[in-house]
């Protein structure tokens, strides 16, 4: 009789998730642990991570790591500390999803505040680059394969008026993993992409298109099996690139 653990997609892998509490990234902490992996989830709302934790652990999924962080504020040093716990615990870390991001103003840009547009740009941008950065020697000791997976937008491909710094941010996310992927795809196991979500249920979704109705758009876990897809080995060819649900 074939042990089905064995065979699950993610099985034996540690993975981070960051923007973990809430929307695709809770989905994915439930999708990643459902195909095997340890989860590290990182979001600001610790009492949202623990009634997550617990969960997980009562389903008997793999046990799943908590790290609350600030991603707007945090200082470098509070990344390296996170660099140095992962490989402490794991001595590799086999996939990163940077999830976590800010909506901001839907303004033209001439009233764009300029206190809004750092939020923006420090959530989106400067932690998705800090991140990357810092755990890549943890990648790097991954036995097989490693993915990092930062999530973009339409309008981080096409911009369109009054998205303000968001669509300014996921430009600079694409540049940020094409970069990245070109400097490893000879030298490293890591493999580097973006993913455009879509219209996806979430609370910044809401908050973009107030009227919309939430039931025309799919939910988080409707996404969870492609990004178990370019977390997992099946996907190890693919590198620097734009991708779209």
């Amino acid at each position: 009789m074939t042990d089905s653990h064995s065979v699950l997609p993610l099985d034996q892998r540690v993975i981070l998730v960051t923007g973990a509490s809430k929307g695709i990234g809770r989905a994915m902490v439930y999708g990643f642990a459902e195909a095997g992996a340890t989860v590290i989830m990182l979001a600001r709302n610790e009492e949202a991570l623990n009634h997550i934790h617990d969960d997980l652990v009562a389903k008997k999924l793999p046990q799943p790591v908590i790290v609350q962080f600030d991603l707007e504020h945090a200082p470098e040093e509070a990344y390296f500390q996170l660099r140095d716990m992962i490989n402490e615990e794991f001595g590799r870390l086999d996939g990163l999803l940077l999830n976590a991001s800010l909506l901001g103003q839907r303004t033209p840009l001439s009233n764009y505040n300029w206190q809004t547009w750092n939020r923006v740009m420090n959530i989106n941008v400067n932690s998705t680059f800090l991140l990357a950065r810092t755990l890549l020697p943890v990648m790097e000791q991954s036995p097989a394969d490693a993915s990092i997976l930062m999530t973009s937008s339409s309008v981080g491909r096409k911009s369109k008026a009054y998205w303000g710094a968001y669509a300014v941010s996921k430009f600079a996310t694409e540049g940020l993993m094409q970069t990245m992927a070109e400097e490893l795809e000879n030298t490293s196991n890591v493999r580097v992409n973006s993913i455009n979500p879509g219209g996806t249920r979430t609370d910044m979704r809401a908050e973009a298109y107030p009227a919309e109705d939430p039931a025309t758009v799919k939910s988080p876990e409707d996404l969870v099996a492609r990004y178990i897809y370019l977390m997992s080995a099946e996907s190890k060819g693919i590198n620097g690139q734009a991708l779209d649900i």
